[in-house]
């Protein structure tokens, strides 16, 4: 399969003189899970909207496969966005939401899973807060973006709805590049291929769950 890749670079940004991001460089290849941890107000969603073209970013540097998007109309069909809130609307049935968001020659393949299955006769008003949340998580990767941006896709979910959601991330990631924060660290470092640690505007690398007390992430001491 092929491979592609998104380079982002130069990203600054401040709130009432605040520094929310400085310098932040971060490089992800389809076949990634990229997971992105950090407090409350370290800048996480903000750097997901520059990524997306949803704030604007002095400076801000984006090549796909080598070719700047920096400026570029079709960003949107190169990456997809998971918002932390609801997105589809409310009076929709669940079938006519699927029809409006799914390519034609992909929904065949949507519909073969059984959990879709027990929602097609639903209204999207009448979904469960996890029906709701894993029908979006759907849609956002079956479009045909190279990469997804995935904001607290495990909010609110059961444990067997985050391990529903997290078997649909891992099976997509094969073919897609995928940046995914929540509060739920555990399950972001269980299926994350590497992790990224946001802390005073800069990212980090971090390669085991040690290295989160040790810069500051978690506060209580625990046992490995």
């Amino acid at each position: 399969m092929e491979k592609h890749i998104i380079e982002i670079s130069g990203i600054q940004k401040k709130n009432d003189h605040k520094t929310i991001l400085s310098d932040v460089y971060l490089k992800i290849e389809t076949g990634e899970i990229v997971g992105l941890l950090g407090r409350n107000g370290s800048g996480k969603s903000t750097l997901f909207k520059i990524i997306a073209g949803l704030l604007s970013a002095q400076d801000k540097s984006i090549f796909i496969d080598g070719i700047s998007k920096n400026n570029s109309s079709d960003l949107w069909s190169e990456i997809s966005y998971l918002y932390q809130y609801q997105f589809i609307p409310n009076h929709l049935s669940v079938i006519r939401t699927i029809f409006l968001a799914v390519a034609k020659q992909k929904r065949t393949l949507f519909f073969e899973d059984v959990f879709i299955k027990s929602l097609i006769n639903k209204k999207n008003k009448n979904l469960s807060f996890g029906e709701l949340r894993y029908l979006q998580v759907k849609i956002i990767l079956f479009n045909d973006s190279k990469f997804v941006l995935l904001d607290e896709p495990f909010s609110g979910l059961s444990p067997i709805m985050i391990e529903v959601v997290s078997k649909l991330i891992k099976e997509n990631s094969e073919r897609k590049g995928i940046l995914i924060t929540d509060h739920n660290y555990e399950e972001v470092m269980r299926i994350s291929t590497r992790m990224q640690l946001l802390s005073e505007g800069k990212l980090q690398n971090i390669s085991k769950k040690a290295e989160l007390f040790e810069k500051g992430y978690l506060r209580s001491p625990a046992v490995f």
